[in-house]
């Protein structure tokens, strides 16, 4: 693949530190990012949290003459972490925001969404400061959005038999991105079901509607199937939909066992995958 734009280190602190003109505040676009598209959407996907997560990497501003909060492509960005934090010129880090259910301190029952605005690429660093492009936009990046490793994601194998989905152990359709309500094929959204009820990465699931209506069943709105997977949510995407699912909306897992793991490679050290610097996983 094409290489995103690079720079060489003795660049760094001249680049951070001196005066020019506006018109120099940005940088050529990146070159296209050459992923499928199904992964590029994955590593959009959002993710739910039930507590505040330890972000100390954050994006703290930009390179423009006007205080700006949101960067798009040809922007640059200042991370409040330098060469003292081990930032080095072509790192990849996701930028990620938590958005609350509401407007108070995430917890049990105020779980936050994980958003991701996308990932950028350390272009120049200091001993305390750093400035990075934008090498791919999910949404807006913001002002404050926290910074982890780029971790290039999998998309896993879905089965191709569909046995039962269990009865009496449903979960709910909690939120999407942007805190999106209703979803459709091809969607992603989060669920109150993780590994510690049995889900896997790859796993199916029935989603189902309470019509509310006595002596009737659920009705079958579609299927989905987990591509990330925490003890207590996971992240689904949309596979078949009859109808729109909602916020509430019951998930039922289908009855199958997980993949048996794989032996673990031996470690060679660090490689680069589809041209992304190796980062240490989260």
């Amino acid at each position: 693949m094409r290489h995103l734009l690079t720079v060489p280190a003795a660049l760094s602190l001249g680049v951070l530190m001196m005066p020019v003109s506006s018109a120099a505040q940005s940088v050529p676009l990146s070159d296209p990012v050459d992923l499928p598209p199904a992964v590029i959407s994955l590593a959009c996907a959002p993710a739910l949290t039930y507590a505040e997560p330890f972000t100390p990497l954050r994006i703290t501003g930009g390179q423009h003459p006007s205080v700006h909060r949101n960067f798009a492509p040809g922007d640059l960005v200042t991370i409040n972490a330098g060469t003292d934090n081990g930032i080095e010129v072509g790192q990849i880090y996701y930028t990620r925001r938590a958005v609350p259910r509401e407007k108070r301190s995430i917890s049990r029952d105020n779980p936050a969404l994980i958003q991701t605005s996308g990932w950028i690429r350390v272009w120049a660093v200091d001993p305390q400061m750093s400035l990075a492009t934008i090498a791919y936009p999910c949404d807006a990046i913001e002002v404050n959005d926290y910074l982890e490793p780029f971790v290039l994601p999998t998309v896993p194998e879905i089965s191709p038999d569909r046995p039962p989905a269990q009865r009496g152990n449903y979960g709910r359709v909690m939120v999407g991105n942007d805190n999106r309500r209703t979803f459709a094929r091809g969607d992603y959204f989060v669920v109150d079901r993780g590994s510690d009820h049995g889900v896997f990465r790859g796993a199916q699931f029935v989603v189902y509607r309470d019509n509310l209506t006595p002596g009737n069943f659920l009705y079958e709105l579609g299927e989905a199937v987990a591509v990330d997977v925490g003890p207590e949510a996971s992240t689904l995407y949309v596979t078949l939909s009859r109808n729109a699912f909602l916020v509430g909306d019951y998930v039922a897992l289908r009855s199958t066992a997980p993949p048996p793991p794989v032996a673990a490679a031996p470690i060679r050290g660090p490689a680069p995958v589809h041209g992304y610097p190796s980062t240490n996983a989260r």
